[in-house]
């Protein structure tokens, strides 16, 4: 997903950066009320910031001046909510722009829109949605990881066809293209990260109750209780 250093023309990438921008900033707000009330959920912060940072490390070849992998945002929106996880996010983009060469500084916000701020907001509105309907935690936990997934790699496909449209089709030609080209990789890959984020939200269910049930993921002493019993069974 995170598209290569220079690879997008300078209106694009300003453009990008643009919009990512107030996000960032409602998300710093977020991130430091939190730590300022909740200072004890930092390692869990911590945790969510690493599982993405790692996840998004882990590139396959894909489109030309972009990869597939799993973006690892699903987990954090779910647990802190899509503001926070902009934050986390585009931390874990700055880092592996400077330390891993993925992605790059001018393509940041690019790539902070699409996974930090797309792919957050989409998985918790299908998180919350199924929840609402008394779907069970686990099944909306691995929907919401997927579609976080998913749609990022949608925004791309979108960034990169307004960037390059097609010379003879033009943008819906050249998305299309793009979007088709990772789809092969994609969805796998979100599948798997669906499952993935599934196992490690069933030990947070096991060995962080209380934090989970302020955080609102389980609902109350009676919920956690019933949740808990789901994972066991």
């Amino acid at each position: 997903m995170h598209i290569t250093e220079g690879f997008l023309p300078p209106a694009h990438a300003v453009a990008w950066g643009v919009a990512s921008a107030p996000f960032v900033v409602h998300g710093v707000r977020s991130l430091t009320r939190e730590v300022r009330e909740h200072p004890e959920s930092t390692l869990l912060l911590g945790a969510s910031g690493a599982f993405t940072f790692v996840l998004s490390a882990l590139k396959l070849p894909s489109v030309t001046g972009s990869c597939s992998h799993p973006t690892g945002t699903g987990l954090g929106a779910i647990l802190f909510r899509p503001p926070i996880m902009a934050v986390l996010g585009t931390i874990t983009l700055l880092f592996q722009a400077l330390l891993l060469a993925h992605g790059g500084l001018t393509t940041l916000g690019a790539n902070a829109f699409s996974m930090a701020i797309v792919g957050p907001w989409a998985g918790y509105a299908i998180y919350r949605l199924l929840r609402r309907y008394d779907v069970p935690l686990m099944i909306a936990v691995f929907f919401g990881a997927f579609v976080a997934d998913l749609s990022t790699y949608c925004v791309t496909s979108v960034q990169l066809a307004l960037a390059f449209p097609d010379p003879s089709s033009g943008f819906m030609g050249a998305l299309g293209k793009f979007g088709s080209i990772f789809a092969i990789t994609q969805i796998p890959l979100a599948v798997s990260e669906g499952l993935l984020t599934v196992l490690v939200m069933r030990l947070l269910v096991q060995s962080s109750k209380g934090e989970l049930t302020r955080l609102g993921v389980l609902l109350g002493r009676q919920g956690s209780r019933d949740e808990t019993e789901a994972v066991a069974r």
